[in-house]
């Protein structure tokens, strides 16, 4: 049964495949308003934006790029106007620029990975934090970041820089976590393991899901759905004590 919608307004970055639209779908099942966020396929978040609708919830759909600062701003204002007070964020958004060796990466790869991964998660969150916290006059709220176990196990040979990147957002929870405690703001990460979305075919590495399955504790990969529950557990009253904490969602991996 549905909630009623008292959740307030959340913003789920990348949220038109993947990850990202099972936490935005599932979020609206339990009362969230959300802003559905994507950068290229409008038609994919318009899909989730209308399983949303369909089922009683408000939803909206808006393109932007996290590694902008201008179209973060706007998202969050038009997400504001559309939804009412932001309440919640999920720094989904993020991409490998590719799988190869350290010393066949690019500058450019480098630069969009990190642009997207990192500096899109922090500027997002500084919005958030903006309006939620109360030393500012807000009501409090949660973030979630989306991180990868490849930050701690490194992507060796596949993708060490995006590993990076997600080390970065790894050191950021922790330090905002810390930062805005005291503000009504609590702050985690859900670190996925081998999750089948399409990630992987959009690296260049196609087999990778059945290349890494047998190195799962529990022999099977991981569902989006199942990282969304950890996402809204981490965002609910449940964990209500619970910040600076980064879940695993890897089967065991790790």
């Amino acid at each position: 049964m549905k909630m009623d919608d008292t959740r307030g307004a959340l913003i789920v970055t990348g949220a038109s495949r993947g990850i990202g639209a099972a936490t935005a779908r599932l979020a609206g099942a339990q009362g969230y308003s959300v802003a559905v966020n994507f950068s290229g396929n409008e038609a994919d978040a318009a899909a989730v934006v209308n399983d949303i609708v369909s089922t009683g919830g408000r939803a909206v759909v808006i393109r932007a790029d996290v590694a902008s600062e201008s179209d973060v701003v706007r998202m969050f204002d038009t997400a504001e106007r559309e939804l009412g007070p932001i309440r919640a964020l999920v720094n989904n958004a993020g991409l490998t620029a590719g799988a190869t060796r350290v010393e066949a990466v690019t500058l450019e790869a480098l630069q969009r990975v990190f642009a997207v991964n990192a500096i899109g998660t922090i500027l997002c969150s500084r919005e958030a934090v903006r309006r939620m916290s109360t030393r500012s006059g807000g009501a409090g709220g949660g973030i979630v970041n989306i991180s990868s176990l490849a930050a701690r196990i490194g992507g060796a040979g596949e993708w060490v820089h995006y590993a990076a990147s997600k080390g970065a957002v790894d050191s950021f929870t922790i330090g905002l976590a810390r930062e805005v405690a005291a503000e009504g703001i609590r702050v985690n990460a859900v670190a996925p393991g081998i999750i089948e979305t399409g990630l992987h075919a959009a690296s260049g590495v196609a087999d990778r899901l059945p290349r890494l399955k047998s190195a799962i504790p529990m022999q099977r990969l991981g569902s989006p759905a199942e990282v969304a529950e950890g996402v809204l557990w981490l965002l609910s009253p449940a964990a209500s004590y619970i910040t600076g904490t980064i879940l695993d969602v890897a089967g065991g991996r790790g």
